[in-house]
């Protein structure tokens, strides 16, 4: 889950060498390779599916299936710790005073692409340490309706995927700061527009997030703790990307709050509501 962010200057001066935009270039790129690969696994992770080949379980582990064997209250803890760093990264590193802090180290081309590194990093450890608690909150047995819950499980996804694209996904993930830093060109600034998704919602990338997390034909106590944790980040997730659109496009979200719910298609927006996404078309 990742927060557009106002335009910045790529590392166009003469210092920046042949050699160190290529290095950039090649850092955003494997940045954006690791993101693909742990991506595909948290579809996976939360279908809980098993993809064989060559009779061996490409998918480690899943959200009930795998991973270490404790007592409840261990695995909740364990759960809600690495839920709570993925979250803080997020929520950290996206926010403008880390950002410009931050690039006091890290050069501001391939910021965007360190983000995305320390977020995989973070969904990856998630996955592969999280513990699984395997009770049964509710079970679907009828077999259309699993296959129907699970088709609109997998809506979420591409909704989300789908959404990223519409607001300029490789902006999203790196790839366009480092590309350009390669050419030497700046980055034009963004411009505020609702493609597709985003004249129902406003913010379709987290509703696809809810509806696959939600949506599932077999709810287990620690898919529930899943849900419920990431929802609450959601919301919180919401409130600080609001606040910083407001601020960088003003009168512009204001009105769009007041026209496009938030979450739910067709439910009034609510005055306190927040903004819109943008892209640079």
């Amino acid at each position: 889950m990742t927060t557009m962010e106002s335009p910045s200057p790529t590392d166009t001066a003469p210092a920046a060498t042949l050699l160190t935009r290529t290095v950039y270039l090649a850092y955003g790129v494997t940045a954006y390779v690791a993101f693909l690969v742990v991506f595909l696994w948290a579809i996976a992770f939360v279908e809980n599916a098993s993809i064989v080949i060559g009779g061996v379980d490409i998918v480690p582990r899943t959200i009930d299936r795998g991973g270490p064997s404790t007592g409840v209250v261990a695995a909740v803890v364990v759960d809600l710790g690495l839920l709570t760093l993925f979250a803080a990264q997020h929520s950290v590193m996206a926010r403008d005073g880390f950002k410009r802090r931050w690039t006091r180290i890290v050069p501001q081309p391939i910021e965007r692409s360190t983000y995305v590194l320390a977020a995989t990093a973070c969904l990856a450890a998630l996955l592969w340490w999280w513990h699984p608690i395997t009770t049964t909150v509710w079970d679907v047995s009828t077999s259309a309706l699993r296959w129907v819950l699970v088709a609109a499980s997998l809506f979420g996804w591409v909704l989300v995927l789908t959404s990223t694209f519409l607001i300029n996904h490789f902006d999203l993930f790196g790839l366009r700061q480092v590309v350009a830093n390669a050419r030497r060109r700046p980055l034009p600034p963004y411009r505020f527009i609702t493609p597709l998704w985003y004249g129902i919602v406003r913010h379709p990338i987290y509703l696809g997030f809810v509806i696959a997390f939600w949506v599932a034909p077999t709810m287990t106590a620690g898919h529930l703790l899943f849900a419920c944790a990431t929802t609450g980040y959601v919301f919180i997730g919401i409130h600080l990307e609001e606040r910083d659109l407001i601020r960088d496009f003003g009168n512009d979200y204001v009105e769009y709050r007041r026209r496009v719910p938030m979450l739910v298609p067709g439910l009034r927006a609510r005055r306190a509501s927040g903004p819109a996404h943008a892209r640079v078309a």
